[in-house]
């Protein structure tokens, strides 16, 4: 389920959907925010084009929407039902959650976008 391969794999290590072979991103550290959405124009492995028309990650904002929603989902589920805090709590544990890991859900939305409209070939991978 998580091997090379899967959509999930890609997902998860931000790799080439076609080859899973090279990182989608220069730095594959979200933290470092100066860089968090600098991207390779293609895949060093395989050729692939990321993006794959003008403002093609537009629509990774929808999926961003969906991303955060279950972060904070988590988030109201471990404070609340979990360590039976207070709804005040729960708010300000909510917002630390979605800011703390911010840079993880863009990318994370980005990845999914673009394994939405491409597949994996295994004829691709280790072209090298």
């Amino acid at each position: 389920m998580f091997k090379k391969g899967s959509k999930l794999y890609s997902i998860l290590t931000g790799t080439c959907p076609k080859c899973h072979e090279e990182s989608m991103f220069k730095n594959k550290n979200p933290y470092i925010l100066s860089e968090a959405l600098s991207m390779h124009e293609t895949c060093s492995n395989c050729g692939t084009k990321y993006k794959i028309e003008p403002s093609f990650f537009y629509g990774a904002m929808y999926v961003s929407y969906a991303v955060g929603i279950a972060f904070a989902v988590a988030a109201f589920v471990i404070s609340f039902v979990f360590l039976k805090a207070s709804i005040n709590t729960v708010f300000a544990s909510i917002v630390v959650t979605l800011i703390v890991f911010l840079p993880v859900i863009i990318r994370l939305s980005r990845n999914i976008w673009i394994n939405i409209f491409m597949h994996y070939d295994k004829s691709l991978a280790k072209k090298k």
